[in-house]
């Protein structure tokens, strides 16, 4: 009774009250003055009618347009305000403008030698390489070891040890911050850091933490010496603003180590508590050159949000580490955002996709994607690729789950096979492509991560990590159930039309 009376009262219900009562204000007023004035809701139509073939002729994917389409044709008189409210994010213009400038004032360094060295290797997987450098502004790196995390276990155990080691700065970026376990053993280090003099830097989302942390916690961080920002705080004002979320788990330790995947700073992440089944999470650490892109990451943030312009060159990886890095293959760790309208994570999904010829294997938790990528996997496995996709068992969001089942079928028939990690719940976001391709971070296969928030991921050529990434994949289709098209169930009416409802509007969501 106490946890409901809790959640009722907290600033997330009272502030998602709020909106919805602005919301209702406005659908009252329009119709009231549409009512009384024939004039407004003959405009309203025009507006609604005009801003359609606006949108019928926009350049971007029917998935996108389809529910706008649908809302307007639905509700002429609100459709269209709805849409030039909400869909152009017009609240936050003057912070899209801005970071924009950030990204645009970074220092460009592409460094084509390497992509020439990936090229001469192989032309096929460096294109991928190429895009990420000269549309990301991500540089494509050598002399950067990798060590795969198959267990959140095995990363909290390294990111304590890399922490106590710290000598200059730390950075942490993360979606979710919670006290316990986690957070708690990493708290006392960072404390314990600033009194040695190191720059300690700590971004979180406000609303990925808006139940796991108390009211203003940044001040708690501050108080002892962390300093600390929110992104993107949950305010009582109607916006679709709110629903760009920075998603990214993010450390740097001293410009030559670095932490990645999709872990967040929780207890659950390290099965310390249980909250479905048994948690199967994935991270990589990389240690060389390839980190300046996580700390260039970082700190577009971190200006963008307080306003300054610090550059990367002050935390360069050989800024406090004098000798040469040494390490096989390309590491690319880039980012992603909803404000350059560049969809660079679903782009590199997509090439990697296309450029496999003997295997794919997918670790995502949730599987709401759009045609290109269904029909891109489909294709795959029809040109006699192994395609394998690994999603949960138990689920951490039930109607998720199920509009994830939903394309299942479709997958299944066309040759894709499709597990779930029997003892529990899979958070885990990577791709392992022919023994010689990988990506893991943040990204999930669904619409939030893919267009709406802030993302971030490591693209990898020829690396040692690749290898143990790809066994510890097959060991762990030895725990999951694989799924047969016999085995689709059908749903009861309420949920096949929940289903049904939530998928087609999933990419505004």
């Amino acid at each position: 009774m106490k946890k409901i009376l809790n959640l009722l009262f907290s600033r997330l219900v009272i502030t998602s009250i709020l909106i919805l009562i602005q919301v209702l204000f406005f659908i009252f007023m329009v119709w009231k003055l549409s009512n009384y004035f024939l004039y407004i809701t003959l405009l309203c139509i025009i507006l609604s009618f005009l801003i359609l073939l606006y949108i019928m002729n926009k350049d971007s994917s029917p998935s996108l347009k389809l529910p706008w389409i649908l809302l307007i044709l639905l509700f002429p008189i609100f459709g269209g305000l709805f849409y030039l409210m909400f869909a152009q994010n017009r609240f936050y213009k003057k912070d899209r403008e801005r970071i924009i400038k950030i990204y645009q004032t970074k220092k460009k360094i592409c460094l084509e030698e390497n992509i020439k060295k990936l090229e001469n290797m192989d032309c096929i997987f460096a294109g991928n390489a190429k895009y990420i450098a000269h549309k990301g502004m991500f540089p494509l790196y050598t002399n950067t070891d990798t060590k795969y995390f198959k267990i959140g276990e095995e990363m909290y155990e390294s990111l304590l040890q890399d922490l106590k080691n710290a000598k200059h700065f730390i950075f942490m970026e993360y979606f979710i911050i919670e006290n316990g376990k986690f957070w708690d053993n990493i708290l006392t280090i960072l404390e314990q850091k600033v009194k040695e003099g190191v720059d300690v830097r700590v971004i979180f989302d406000d609303m990925g933490c808006i139940l796991t942390l108390p009211n203003h916690y940044e001040k708690t961080l501050i108080k002892k010496g962390i300093k600390c920002t929110v992104f993107n705080e949950y305010k009582p004002i109607l916006s679709i603003g709110h629903n760009n979320r920075d998603h990214r788990k993010i450390t740097v330790i001293d410009g030559f180590i670095g932490y990645t995947g999709g872990i967040n700073l929780a207890d659950e992440y390290i099965n310390a508590k249980v909250k479905y089944g048994h948690w199967k999470d994935t991270a990589v650490r990389l240690y060389g050159e390839g980190v300046a892109n996580l700390t260039d990451l970082f700190l577009t943030t971190w200006n963008y949000l307080n306003h300054i312009n610090e550059k990367l060159d002050n935390y360069t990886p050989y800024r406090y580490h004098k000798e040469e890095f040494k390490a096989k293959g390309f590491v690319q760790a880039f980012g992603d955002n909803p404000i350059d309208k560049e969809k660079i994570s679903e782009t590199v999904i997509l090439n990697m996709i296309y450029s496999a010829s003997k295997y794919i294997y997918i670790n995502t938790p949730y599987l709401i994607v759009s045609y290109e990528i269904l029909e891109a996997l489909s294709i795959a496995s029809k040109r006699g690729v192994d395609v394998r996709i690994t999603t949960p068992h138990i689920p951490d969001k039930w109607y998720v789950h199920i509009m994830t089942q939903s394309h299942y079928k479709y997958l299944i028939k066309n040759g894709v096979k499709i597990y779930e990690y029997g003892p529990g719940f899979i958070h885990a976001k990577s791709f392992v492509i022919d023994d010689k391709v990988a990506m893991i971070g943040t990204i999930n296969l669904d619409y939030r991560s893919l267009i709406h928030h802030f993302e971030c991921g490591v693209y990898m050529y020829g690396t040692n990590s690749i290898k143990d990434m790809k066994d510890d994949y097959i060991k762990t289709l030895e725990k999951c159930i694989q799924i047969k098209e016999k085995d689709i169930k059908k749903l009861p009416f309420y949920k096949r039309w929940t289903r049904n409802i939530l998928q087609f509007f999933s990419p505004l969501l």
